[in-house]
Formats: C-alpha cells, structure tokens, sequence
C-alpha cells in the first residue's frame, strides 16, 4: 500500500490532502486568492513540506523524497507547466492523458492533469457505479472544459465551450474583476433578454474577439446596454450552449460535474432536467484540486475508491464564559431578528457555508439582505442570500427534484413566506440538511422550525470581505468588527465584542 501526499498547483489557491486533512490556504493567511503557484502547505497544519513558502521544484522533489517513500502526487494545468517551467522539469509534464486513469509516475512523484483531477474528485465523491462527467475550469486553463462518459472516453469540447473563459472576460468588463464572476450571476435576476449580447457572446467563443481588443470593442460601453441584461444573457447562452454541446453526449443516467464553472447554480438545476441523479462535490472549483490528485493516485496505486470528508478541517478547542444549554435559545433569538455567528467544529471542503462557519438569520425578514450585505458582509447590495432547509421539507417550499446538500443549484422558491432567501427572479441557491449530515446544523434549523413553522434559516458564509473564517480567533475578529449580534464557538456562546482575541 502506498502512502500518498497531494499537493495542487493552482491558479488561486493551494491546498493539501493526505488522506486526512486539507484546507485552503486562504484561510489560514487571510488574504482571497493568493498569488500563485506557491506550495506553502504551513508546516504546523501538514507534513508535505516543512517550510511556509517553498516551491514545488525539481530540486525539491529529488531533495526531499530521497528521505521518503511516500507517493508525492500533484495536479498542474497546461498553463501552469508554461509558468512554471523553469522550476520544474518539463520532461515529468510532457503527456495527454487518454483516460481518466492514465497516469505518470517517475521517481516517486506523480503526476496528474488537472482535469483528471477534477473529473476524479466529482465522481469518487459521488458514490455512481458509472457517471457521466463535465469539468469544466472557470478560469484556469482558458479553454479547458472535457466530458467523460461513462467509459472513460474523453470528449475535448475546450475550443467549442469555453464558457468559464467567457464568464472571466465578461466579469472583468463589467468591473467585477477576474474573479467575480459570482457577483455577476447575482445579476441574473435583475435582468432581461439582450440578442445584441448573445451576438456577442457567439463571436467571443468562436474566438473573433480576443481579450486585447475588447477596448475597442462596443461591448465596453456597458452603460449603454446594462450589467444586468449581459448578465442574464449570458446565462441563457451558456444553458443554451449546454444543451447543444453536453446533452447529446449523454450515455447514462448519472452526471457529475467539476471545475470552476460548475459552482452556476442555474446550469447545475438546468442539468437536473436531463439527467436522473447529477452530483456537484462541495470543493468543486480548484480549491478541491489536491483531493482529486489524492484520489486520482490512490486509485491508480492502491486500487481504493476512497471518499473524502465534507468537514475536514482541524478541531479547534474553545472555552468561553458562558456555556451553551439549548438550541432552542439560539433559534428563538434569530426568530427575534438577531443575526448569529456560527461556529462548529470542522470547517467545510470548498467555498460555501455548509453549517460549521456560517451566518445565520431568519428568513421571513424582508429586509435582512439589505441588512446582512451592508453591515456585516458589506458587499454589493444585489446578492442574494441562501436557505438552508430541512431535507424533510425542501419540496414544500422549493421547485427542485432531488436534496441539494452542497449548496450547487438554484431553482424557483414555491412560497412567498421566505422573503429573505428568495432573489429578485423567486429563485434560492438552496442547501438540503438531514441530521447524518450535519447534526448540530439540523438541530438548530430544527429548533426555529418549533416555534416559527419554517423549517430553514438564512445560511451565508461566515466572513466580510475575506476567506471563511478557520479558527475561533478568526471568528472574535469577524464578531467585533461587523455587526452581528450573537457568536456561538462550539458549546459557548459570546455576547460581548471585547471578549479577549
């Protein structure tokens, strides 16, 4: 049996996996999206390396794995391997993989297309006898985007579908950075159907308009025909692009989606009408990249399917001042108006808030968006915010087929006494929660369902303007800087924004 390390060479963010434990690097230095291509796993939280900021290099490989005989496996991207090539050696990189387990292994070290990784990580994690698979970058390598059928034929749609590249490029026309294109799905709902943006759009993908020359392009002048109409728009092109490039490959029942694109949650819902069962893992952008290389080697070198964790991060122990007794006091002050900080145990895999770092409110207010995203996450005062429901009753309220534990698809909300998770278009990226999966997380939502009848609460990631909080410090700081009115650590509740940090 080998023992394996990953380690994921990313765009945005590293991260680690051994099996046990992984994170995020962002959480840990507090800064979004650090800059690049550094493997700095932090020595305190991993064994992978043993210094904060070292690069992944030849050197280093043949240095450090002399002493070891553990499997060093790592994911890489095609752009990667031109930005890194002089620290690495290109000879270890030089391959097309043919299907999804083919693989490199020299001296120790192996290697794994970052797409592999990805198309690993959604269909380990999924639990599928067989699957369809789309991974499909959001930013990354520009024009990555594969499909996998359930015979592991691999269909490259990057030149034709390159939809996370055109999602970038329209997110950084309207001002919303590289990197925001989730603010721009927020404006789906405010807008309306623009032929002369889908025009756009066509020519963009079949590549007459380079992103040098967007300057002098008419699109610049986003005055003139509104965020809000590209925005929309842009969203029906890529279902519309969906339906005429994914579904006529089809070849089972079964699909399971990655990569950075996949965190649309109209498209994911999309999907949900032509395939039984779609899975979309918690960590589905590159933040998952490290659990996908684990799998992708494990699988190849030890014959093992091993799943990983929903929530994975380090236990941290807190003690405060005043002990928690009950669920229901907390329930009964959010059904009260306060806002709460919640903290429990394990952080979650990926980008979303799925119940252990997470800010909770009572749905029914009709203003608590406006509330929460200008004085506690102080962000654009469009985005909207998401449910977390009873698996027991997601269908009383929501239009949606199947659970949706990761928070992956929006679909229309059925009931007009949740103004506060429901966006301007009646729609909810919606979290299913069943007591297996989160049981503190249940028992809350379940408490305020006792004594209100609405059996979900607001659920938005724990942080302003920064990475999720990690750790119980992290956490005070959010506390006192932002208005929230309760935090809860554990089993202790604070009360008072000079509690020692």
């Amino acid at each position: 049996m080998h023992k394996i390390k990953a380690v994921a060479l990313n765009l945005h963010d590293q991260n680690t996996y051994d099996g046990v434990y992984h994170n995020q690097r962002e959480r840990h230095t507090r800064f979004k999206h650090n800059l690049p291509y550094y493997a700095d796993a932090y020595a305190h939280q991993s064994d992978i390396l043993n210094t904060n900021d070292y690069r992944l290099n030849k050197e280093f490989v043949d240095e450090y794995w002399k002493k070891t005989d553990d499997i060093l496996a790592f994911s890489y991207t095609q752009g990667g391997i031109r930005m890194m090539r002089d620290q690495i050696d290109k000879e270890f990189l030089d391959f097309t993989p043919k299907k999804l387990f083919d693989h490199v292994l020299k001296d120790g070290v192996y290697y794994c297309d970052h797409h592999q990784a990805h198309a690993t990580y959604a269909f380990v994690n999924s639990g599928f006898d067989k699957s369809d698979i789309l991974a499909i970058d959001g930013i990354g390598a520009k024009f990555r985007c594969i499909f996998v059928d359930k015979d592991e034929n691999i269909t490259d749609l990057s030149k034709e579908l390159p939809l996370g590249w055109l999602w970038n490029q329209m997110s950084k026309i309207t001002g919303f950075g590289s990197l925001g294109a989730s603010k721009l799905m927020g404006l789906v709902g405010y807008g309306g159907y623009s032929s002369y943006f889908y025009e756009v759009f066509e020519t963009c993908i079949a590549g007459e308009i380079k992103e040098k020359n967007y300057k002098e392009h008419e699109l610049i002048n986003i005055e003139k025909y509104g965020k809000e109409h590209l925005a929309y728009t842009l969203q029906k092109f890529t279902i519309d692009k969906i339906k005429e490039y994914i579904y006529p490959l089809k070849s089972c029942d079964n699909l399971c989606i990655a990569g950075g694109v996949a965190y649309n949650g109209y498209m994911n819902e999309e999907f949900t009408k032509h395939y039984k069962n779609v899975f979309v893992p918690p960590a589905v952008g590159d933040e998952g990249q490290a659990i996908g290389v684990y799998q992708h080697a494990d699988c190849v070198m030890n014959n093992n399917l091993h799943k990983s964790e929903t929530f994975a991060g380090t236990e941290y122990e807190y003690k405060g001042d005043e002990k928690l007794t009950s669920y229901k006091e907390i329930a009964q002050s959010i059904a009260d108006g306060k806002i709460v900080g919640w903290f429990q145990g394990k952080s979650e895999s990926g980008n979303r808030a799925l119940g252990n770092r997470s800010i909770l409110a009572d749905p029914r207010n009709p203003n608590i968006k406006n509330i929460i995203n200008h004085t506690i996450k102080k962000r654009e005062d469009f985005r909207p915010f998401a449910p977390a429901v009873l698996e027991e009753h997601y269908k009383d309220y929501f239009d949606t087929n199947s659970p949706s534990p990761y928070m992956s698809r929006i679909c229309k909300v059925k009931s007009d006494k949740v103004p506060g998770i429901t966006h301007v278009d009646g729609t909810a990226r919606i979290q299913t929660v069943n007591k297996k999966f989160n049981e503190k997380f249940y028992n809350i939502i379940n408490e305020f369902y006792k004594i209100t009848g609405i059996p979900m609460l607001l659920n938005t990631s724990f942080n302003c303007q920064e990475p999720i909080v990690e750790t119980p410090r992290h956490a005070l700081k959010t506390f006192k800087k932002t208005d929230l009115d309760l935090l809860v650590i554990n089993d202790y509740i604070v009360r008072d924004k000079n509690e020692y940090i």
